[in-house]
Order: C-alpha cells, then sequence, then structure tokens
C-alpha cells in the first residue's frame, strides 16, 4: 500500500516545533510493510491544505492519505473542512470507529471533528494531531485499510471479503 503523510501545523511548518507526528505515523506504516511516498509539513491554511490533498489523490500514486493535526476546535483547526471540500464520498465510519475507541481513555474523543472521504480512488483520513493520538487511531483503522483500498481500486477478489468464512470461494 502506498501512503502519504500530511502534517497540518502552523508551529511545524514554521520550524518552531519539530513534527512528531508525521513521522511517528510513518514508522507505523512502514512496520507493516507499506511504503510512505511523501511525508508533507503545512501551516493550518485551508487553501493549502486542499491543494496537497487535491495533487497527492489526483496523482495516482497513492492509495491513502494520512493528515495529522487541525482536528480540534482551535479557529486554526481547518483540517476537516479542507477535506471535506475535496473529496467526493466520506467514509463516516472510520471516524466513527476512532472516536468510539478513543472514548474509552479520555472524554476528549468527544471534541474531535476528524473525517474520511474519497477522492477519486484515494482514500483520506483526517487523524490527531498528537503522536500517540495519531498513531493510536491509526490502530483501530489499520484492519480494515487493506480492504477499502482493495474495493476502492476495483479488485474483483475484494467482495469475497464481505462473505461469511464458510461461503468464502463459493460465490
Amino acid at each position: 500500500m502506498r501512503i502519504a503523510i500530511l502534517t497540518v501545523s502552523d508551529r511545524a511548518a514554521g520550524g518552531q516545533r519539530q513534527d512528531l507526528s508525521g513521522p511517528a505515523l510513518r514508522a507505523k506504516v512502514e512496520a507493516r510493510g507499506w511504503s510512505v511516498s511523501y511525508l508533507a509539513v503545512v501551516p493550518d491554511e485551508q487553501a493549502e491544505i486542499e491543494r496537497q490533498l487535491i495533487s497527492w489523490a489526483d496523482g495516482g500514486e497513492i492509495d491513502a492519505i494520512l493528515t495529522t493535526g487541525g482536528t480540534g476546535f482551535s479557529p486554526r483547526d481547518r483540517t476537516p473542512e479542507a477535506t471535506l471540500a475535496v473529496v467526493n464520498r466520506l467514509a463516516p465510519g472510520l471516524a466513527e470507529a476512532m472516536r468510539s475507541a478513543s472514548l474509552r481513555s479520555t472524554p476528549h474523543a468527544m471534541l474531535s471533528r476528524t473525517v474520511a472521504g474519497i477522492r477519486g480512488s484515494t482514500l483520506i483520513i483526517n487523524l490527531p494531531g498528537s503522536p500517540t493520538g495519531a498513531v493510536e487511531n491509526l490502530e483501530v483503522i489499520l484492519p480494515v485499510l487493506p480492504h477499502a483500498i482493495q474495493l476502492l481500486q476495483g479488485d474483483p477478489k475484494a467482495e469475497g471479503g464481505h462473505l461469511p468464512p464458510a461461503r468464502r470461494g463459493h460465490a
């Protein structure tokens, strides 16, 4: 699987803080044997976030884009709005699963505005900005990502994953 990781942070983009979330996600993704094709940092500017998401999604080289940061209640947090502006279809179950799992650890999970959606055949997933939160949320959805990408790519074998184990191979 080919992944791009976009960190959204004014301070990291301005060199005032080291980006820790992007590299933490990269390590998790590469530990699965997937490749990270792009790793970038942009400020909390909706137009810049949108430009990067569109460039990567429309380039045909990426299966999934993971964003980290810009998903809170701060007036500068615009990652969900940028994502919603560029996706063609929503994938709400991914964000719901992440929030549900995070609620077991903190009531602040209710304040997460993360979204997930599809642009063309690329999945775009917003993750929290903290390295721990980003990795923990990614871990929740990791089991379904290969199948999601398989479906987006129109793999004829993908539908077999929807059958009960006893019926697989008999469809």
